[in-house]
């Protein structure tokens, strides 16, 4: 009787202690992960204001965090087990991993954003070259040349050079408002055109000539890259198609033979098995980004 007592008593203590460390581990990953939601919602924040799409950072730290708990659970459900513990702690890691990837994603679609933005900038700046070269051969200054762009501009163009003439505005130097309007959009060729006009206003040349010779080089430019993208699209959807294929091929089993594949995946060798894959699709995935990435 006393034996089982003890026995009993030190299974609650280890139960309790357990426990403890259970509701300790989870309270410091939950301050872990809200500090870092605020600054990730912060910066993403800051971000996406760079691209004039306004959301407040508790937005999207909250939005963070619900798609990374969904991402664990989505993970950790279908492999916890009672009896099987290695099939509970792949599903406590690879849950953890989706939960972290899934943090990064409103930063991704922030880049994704800025990438397509960049694109549609640099096409509208050859129009917006060709009518600030018609503008000051007019006999207008530059900030009148500027202020036509805006005129007969579309976003984000019109966007980008409004920020640029508020900022001559209110009293900012002229090259301090082309250096911001360069951060801004991060463009090569808006570069080339803000060292142009610097160049020129220090050192006089023709405006006009310059912004018909860079609009030239812009265009020729585009035109190679469209050709790239088009002899290399065969090879980036074979990258897509090849990487996405062993995922859908292992969901679609497991969803019609859960019998078949469940203890495999809850198995050590099975898990083995499942990481090696996903590593080998992930190199090969970049491999084939890392080729077909060509750049003018």
């Amino acid at each position: 009787m006393d034996l089982h007592i003890l026995f009993g008593g030190a299974v609650m203590l280890a139960g309790l202690a357990f426990g403890g460390f259970a509701w300790l581990f989870v309270s410091a990953l939950n301050e872990g992960t809200g500090s870092y939601a605020a600054q990730m919602g912060e910066e993403t924040s800051r971000q996406f204001a760079d691209i004039f799409l306004f959301v407040s950072p508790a937005k999207i730290a909250e939005l963070g965090r619900l798609a990374a708990l969904a991402a664990f659970f989505l993970f950790f459900i279908p492999l916890f087990s009672f009896t099987n513990a290695i099939s509970t702690l792949c599903g406590i890691v690879l849950g953890l991993a989706a939960g972290a990837f899934t943090f990064t994603l409103p930063g991704r679609y922030v880049a994704i954003l800025r990438e397509r933005r960049r694109v549609k900038f640099n096409e509208q700046l050859v129009d917006a070259l060709g009518t600030m070269s018609n503008a000051l051969r007019a006999g207008f200054s530059i900030n009148q040349a500027f202020e036509s762009v805006v005129e007969s501009g579309e976003n984000p163009i019109r966007q980008e050079f409004s920020v640029l003439l508020q900022q001559l505005r209110v009293g900012m130097a002229f090259d301090d408002a082309l250096a911001s309007l360069d951060r801004r959009v991060a463009s090569e060729d808006l570069t080339l055109v803000c060292t142009a006009i610097d160049i020129a206003r220090k050192t006089g040349g023709n405006l006009t000539e310059i912004f018909d010779r860079i609009s030239q080089t812009i265009r020729g430019r585009m035109r190679i890259e469209r050709r790239v993208r088009t002899l290399t699209a065969q090879g980036r959807l074979q990258g897509i198609v090849v990487s996405l294929m062993p995922l859908v091929l292992g969901i679609a089993m497991t969803v019609m033979k859960p019998g078949l594949m469940l203890p495999f995946l809850m198995s050590l060798k099975g898990a083995a098995c499942v990481a090696v894959a996903l590593t080998l699709i992930v190199c090969g995935w970049l491999a084939i980004r890392r080729i077909t990435r060509i750049e003018v």
